[in-house]
């Protein structure tokens, strides 16, 4: 525990707004909604859980950072490289595999036949949307 005379205290809350006014800080916004809802299918953001027909399905990282991002906009084409990007946090070079297989994964988890997914639909030659599931 650090303790300060009322001296070093103002020095110290003087440096920290003169930082503060130096470094661009970037407000975090909470999520609008607690949790993403579709027929069959929910993702609680704050429990970073899903359930699918009331039953939780364990994804790993990356499945739940990928069915989140494209969920948050339903209808929305993404392509591989924008997937990618958004949830491994670093450009992509050569990521089609990569994100090809979370996907696959993803699909054999969440759809009901993964042959012939209802959430998670493929645009040819682009990349991937997610529909509502109805």
């Amino acid at each position: 525990m650090l303790t300060f005379s009322d001296t070093e205290e103002k020095a110290v809350e003087k440096a920290i707004a003169a930082l503060a006014d130096m470094i661009p800080l970037e407000a975090i916004q909470p999520p609008h909604s607690p949790a993403l809802t579709f027929p069959g299918l929910e993702i609680r953001l704050h429990q970073r859980r899903v359930l699918k027909d009331g039953t939780d399905i364990y994804l790993t990282r990356l499945e739940y950072g990928a069915l989140c991002y494209l969920a948050a906009s339903p209808g929305r084409v993404f392509t591989k490289a924008q997937i990618f990007e958004a949830v491994w946090s670093m450009e992509s070079e050569s990521c089609q595999s990569n994100v090809t297989n979370v996907i696959c994964n993803l699909r054999k988890k969440i759809e009901s036949d993964s042959r012939r997914p209802t959430y998670i639909k493929t645009v040819l030659g682009i990349g991937y949307k997610f529909t509502s599931g109805e």
